[in-house]
């Protein structure tokens, strides 16, 4: 598989590197090998913004959504999509989940949510797509909750806060 149209395969990795992680040398996509790396403990944590009409918000506050508690059914969601990442993230590598929470809470004096996940894991490789992956799909449970009441619901803001452990060390978002 070439690269697209007008992009180099340099302009498709995330980093400027000699060799692309994840392109194989006639330019096929590849999964990186992880086998050679240190098993360390890493963790991510991750967050998504759901933004919503007064009378969403209201019904959320309130428990009163025709499909019930949302904020159980989106942090079960967010848990169960995280052990889900390699199945959904075609180059995301299968390890071991050591812990995955999502909390969900209002942002002060906004018809907002504020998701946040966290996960953690002794590996080879991050943990960061799996917090990702979990902050997302709880993002979209509250809209499918939610969506009765407002269909104009918005999920933003899916990105990294912060993660530890591995050859890169520690990151948090400025």
């Amino acid at each position: 598989m070439g690269a697209l149209p007008g992009r180099t395969r340099a302009t498709l990795t995330a980093r400027d590197v000699n060799e692309p992680t994840h392109i194989a040398p006639d330019g096929s996509i590849a999964m990186v090998d992880v086998s050679g790396k240190d098993v360390t403990h890493r963790t991510a944590r991750a967050e998504a913004l759901v933004r919503m009409s007064a009378a969403a918000k209201s019904a959320l506050q309130n428990a009163t959504l025709p499909k019930g508690d949302a904020f159980v059914t989106a942090r079960l969601a967010g848990i169960m999509a995280a052990k889900q990442t390699p199945s959904l993230i075609p180059l995301a590598h299968p390890i071991p989940i050591g812990s995955v929470d999502v909390d969900v809470a209002w942002v002060d004096g906004e018809n907002a949510l504020r998701i946040e996940a966290r996960a953690s894991t002794t590996a080879t490789t991050g943990i960061e797509m799996e917090a990702m992956v979990a902050a997302a799909v709880a993002a979209l449970t509250i809209y499918d909750m939610a969506k009765a009441i407002d269909k104009s619901i918005e999920v933003a803001h899916v990105r990294l806060l912060e993660k530890t452990g591995g050859k890169s060390g520690s990151w948090t978002r400025p």
